[in-house]
């Protein structure tokens, strides 16, 4: 859960058009409008990217008259579903994929089991990307590639892209790097148990499966 306090607010006689805003915005919340910008302030998160970013000092943050709550519900969809997206993006749906709000991989999965298609609409309904917005694009991207979901990347530079894990390292990789010290193997087999383990799930394992 998420609770926005904030809201950019645009001075156009300061506003060059410059598009900086538009571009950095992480959950599409700004437009242009005849060469000025724009902010949808129902989708606004308060983020103040585009405050620190302006280079005319057009847009502050002020107060909004009443907080706004982002939250998604995971206990609305099926557990057995969470857990099965989650692990088939190696995440286990407790661990945090966004530090800056605290946003677990269930949320996350949550949100896509809820039609969100693209990181933006993820945003929309977790919160998650809405902080440093940088570090948590690439789970959130692996969460949608496992739900078979391959989303375009819109105009602008929010995005930085996926991050290779060891999952996707081709076995032509592996094989070349085995004898510089690299254990890829020995690692895969050591985070894909532990995860089992941590879910109850493993062949020999005698724990319980997390509530």
């Amino acid at each position: 859960m998420k609770i926005i306090t904030t809201l950019a607010v645009v001075d156009p006689d300061k506003c060059s058009g410059c598009k900086t805003c538009y571009a950095i915005c992480p959950v599409l919340a700004i437009r242009m409008e005849n060469r000025k910008a724009v902010i949808d302030e129902g989708h606004c998160f308060g983020c103040n990217n585009c405050e620190q970013r302006c280079p005319e000092y057009a847009i502050t943050m002020v107060s909004r008259s009443e907080p706004r709550v982002v939250e998604i519900h995971v206990n609305r969809f099926h557990p057995d579903a969470i857990l099965d997206l989650c692990i088939s993006a190696k995440f286990h749906p407790e661990q945090v994929v966004c530090f800056c709000t605290g946003t677990r991989a269930g949320e996350i999965a949550a949100a896509i089991m809820d039609g969100a298609k693209t990181p933006e609409e993820v945003s929309l309904k977790t919160g998650a990307r809405t902080g440093c917005k940088v570090l948590c694009i690439a789970p959130i991207l692996r969460l949608l590639y496992a739900a078979g979901i391959t989303p375009q990347k819109p105009d602008g530079i929010q995005w930085c892209g996926n991050t290779p894990t060891l999952w996707d390292i081709s076995a032509e990789t592996m094989a070349k790097y085995a004898s510089h010290g690299f254990c890829f193997d020995l690692d895969k087999n050591f985070l894909e148990a532990n995860l089992a383990y941590e879910l109850g799930k493993g062949e020999n394992c005698k724990c319980q499966k997390r509530p």
